[in-house]
């Protein structure tokens, strides 16, 4: 593996894990499309290196503050969401593969993708723009939750992007959450979503071919990430969050919108 794209691996993966851990959305939103921008490899094996980059990140950030006893994680509501996630990232690979076969060209599937992550920051963005005007909700009702997760793990999923801006949307307009307390949440959330999509994975014996270098160097920039996200997080009120979370979405959408043209015409 040539220097040049060492260091594309580590810095996508260290940077957007860094936003991911402050944010809660990952980081896949910001691994999946970048890649793709730079063409560094495959749409499958560049979905599949984001999801490993994404669970590595969020397990330590969960794990972490979990076993310092934190209490920014509602388990009563992130529990249901968190095992729906689950159920969804299995719906979602599925999906994916399905939507993957229709084409004989492996780009349509990556034009496909950008189109839908587009739209769906776009929403997201508008929302958060606007959320002060809108009535928030506060579901407590678990059943309501599981239903959720499994929408948000089924998006997740088949974009391969480990959880992105709409779990934070989803959280404030049905639980009445803040920024930071979704964060936390939302990554929770990430996990459970991440581990099915990559067991799937291996049990459908469905791994794309990748480079081992790039898979440790994701990795480990996913945990190095995670470690200053949270550092940095801490630091932050969410009105800072909310300004990261928004120049985010518009450069995010940015991307997207040129590898959908990109894709399209190759």
């Amino acid at each position: 593996m040539e220097l040049i794209q060492t260091l594309i691996y580590l810095v996508v993966s260290f940077s957007a894990s860094v936003i991911g851990a402050i944010c809660g959305i990952g980081g896949g939103v910001v691994i999946k499309p970048v890649l793709d921008l730079l063409a560094v490899a495959g749409v499958s094996t560049i979905s599949f290196l984001s999801c490993c980059t994404v669970l590595s990140m969020s397990c330590y950030s969960v794990g972490t503050s979990l076993a310092k006893g934190e209490k920014t994680v509602d388990l009563y509501l992130g529990t249901p969401l968190a095992i729906g996630a689950a159920a969804g990232g299995v719906v979602g690979q599925q999906l994916f593969s399905q939507v993957a076969a229709m084409f004989e060209n492996p780009n349509t599937v990556g034009a496909v993708q950008a189109g839908c992550l587009l739209l769906i920051t776009l929403g997201t963005l508008i929302f958060t723009l606007k959320k002060s005007n809108i009535t928030m909700h506060h579901v407590r009702n678990r059943g309501v939750c599981l239903v959720i997760g499994l929408f948000l793990g089924i998006m997740s999923s088949f974009l391969g992007i480990g959880g992105g801006p709409i779990n934070i949307a989803v959280l404030m307009f049905f639980c009445g959450m803040d920024t930071k307390t979704c964060a936390a949440n939302s990554l929770y959330i990430i996990l459970f979503g991440q581990i099915t999509t990559l067991a799937t994975t291996l049990i459908t014996h469905s791994v794309p071919s990748f480079e081992i270098p790039a898979l440790v160097l994701m990795i480990a920039g996913g945990i190095l990430g995670g470690v200053t996200g949270r550092k940095l997080n801490r630091r932050l009120d969410s009105r800072d969050v909310d300004r990261l979370f928004i120049g985010l979405m518009a450069v995010i959408m940015c991307i997207c919108g040129y590898n959908m043209l990109q894709y399209s015409v190759l």
